[in-house]
């Protein structure tokens, strides 16, 4: 603690220590600057603190380019989402339809403080969902809106689009979801359709409610990750249950690399079956390019 220090820095300094993520460290460690002493005494003060923003930033920068949350706890996945919104708008319901988690749900504003995570099973798939707390709370989080592939933005009044965008500022896929339909006649619906199709949104309309749209949603969400499925199966032997997420123009020596490290130079023989295959069991070799539920086996030696 600074001699002389205000008894704003000292609170300042309190919450400093209290943060957990990397966002709330430099939200607070900014605070502490702006309540830095400011006579002569204090400048090697301010000096360590801007060292220390400077490095907290860096840090920040590293674990989005890495794919990593800054966020204890949630590991990003092959496909991952989140679903951000104002107090009440039914991001809570939501999450509990498409997956398996418990939200808190209830009437009043903020009912959830920190993120929720849920998983979405969608044709032997499954997608990592994550529900922010509310756009204009305190809890609010930005790390891992910025780092996942799709945001949800969940909304029940047209108003709320150009609000909850200008928060954003992320590049990534954007799916409007709109809700509580079931609150609307079809005049109503015709009317909020035509207008998020005159904004060129990707847009679904649901009901929370009467599940009207979900299945809709599901497909959608699917789709905005642009990956392929590829199913591995070895000799003789049915394909696995689940299949292996890649990027499009994966080849089979990606696949075997995911599968382990080096284990593409075990490879000595390599069959298909599925959409880029010419005939089922076709042998093909590392450099062939995949194509979506396309079947590979591997034989090593």
């Amino acid at each position: 603690m600074p001699i002389n220090a205000h008894p704003e820095y000292i609170a300042a300094e309190g919450e400093y220590l209290k943060a957990k993520t990397l966002e709330e460290k430099i939200e607070k460690l900014k605070k502490m600057i702006s309540y830095a002493p400011a006579h002569k005494g204090g400048e090697n003060l301010r000096a360590q603190l801007k060292t220390r923003l400077k490095k907290l930033q860096e840090q920040l920068i590293k674990s989005k380019h890495s794919g990593k949350s800054s966020i204890a706890g949630i590991k990003k996945e092959d496909m991952q989402a989140v679903i951000i919104g104002k107090t009440n708008s039914g991001k809570s319901s939501l999450l509990k339809i498409l997956t398996n988690s418990e939200p808190q749900i209830a009437d009043y504003e903020f009912t959830t403080k920190k993120p929720i995570l849920g998983t979405v099973h969608y044709e032997n798939t499954n997608i990592q969902l994550i529900e922010i707390p509310a756009i204009g709370s305190e809890f609010y989080t930005r790390g891992i809106v910025h780092t996942a592939d799709t945001v949800l933005i969940i909304i029940d009044s047209l108003k709320d689009i150009e609000y909850i965008l200008n928060e954003l500022k992320t590049e990534g896929k954007k799916i409007i979801v709109f809700n509580k339909i079931d609150l609307l006649n079809e005049n109503e619906k015709r009317k909020i359709k035509a207008t998020l199709q005159s904004k060129k949104y990707d847009f679904v309309m649901i009901s929370a409610k009467t599940l009207e749209g979900i299945e809709e949603l599901k497909e959608g969400l699917f789709q905005s990750f642009k990956k392929i499925r590829i199913y591995t199966k070895e000799p003789g032997k049915e394909k696995s249950s689940r299949p292996i997420i890649m990027e499009p123009d994966s080849t089979t020596k990606d696949v075997a690399e995911k599968i382990l490290k080096g284990f593409s130079k075990k490879v000595k023989e390599t069959k298909i079956w599925g959409p880029s295959s010419k005939f089922s069991g076709q042998k093909v070799g590392l450099s062939h390019k995949l194509k979506d539920l396309d079947i590979v086996e591997f034989k090593t030696s």
